[in-house]
């Protein structure tokens, strides 16, 4: 009888116990208004849980709430998308040249040359374009 006892005290399974057990629960009640705004600010705030939410809402005293503006989202990844393009124009240059002077003729190569030369200047023209655009629109659009 001593030895199942023994047996019993020494071997434990299931799960360990915790060292400051959350015991205390506490309820209270929204109206619809209420629960509208709190829905409103658990969702912007982006906590995993709405316990977690609340208890860094009342125990810190400051929220996160992070915005996304999709619209400037998108138009930076546009605009991400246009710089690699404008420099895979870049890219090519080089090669576009030698491939020119190697197989035309010297008068044939500058004339092409001539009309690389007027597309490129376009090209920087549209660039300064764009990022006058892009510095108007974080002026106007996104608060700092």
């Amino acid at each position: 009888m001593k030895q199942s006892m023994e047996k019993k005290q020494g071997t434990r399974t299931g799960r360990k116990p915790k060292t400051d057990p959350a015991d205390y629960k506490y309820s209270f009640r929204l109206n619809a208004e209420e629960n509208g705004r709190f829905e409103r600010l658990f969702l912007e705030s982006g906590a995993r849980d709405r316990t977690v939410f609340i208890k860094k809402s009342l125990f810190s005293g400051q929220l996160k709430v992070i915005k996304v503006d999709k619209v400037s989202m998108d138009y930076y990844i546009r605009l991400g998308e246009f710089h690699r393009q404008f420099q895979a124009v870049g890219n090519n240059y080089n090669q576009v040249v030698r491939a020119v002077q190697k197989n035309f003729g010297e008068q044939r190569a500058r004339s092409l040359l001539y009309r690389l030369e007027k597309a490129t200047l376009e090209l920087i023209l549209l660039s300064k374009q764009i990022m006058s655009l892009t510095r108007e629109y974080e002026e106007k659009w996104l608060p700092r």
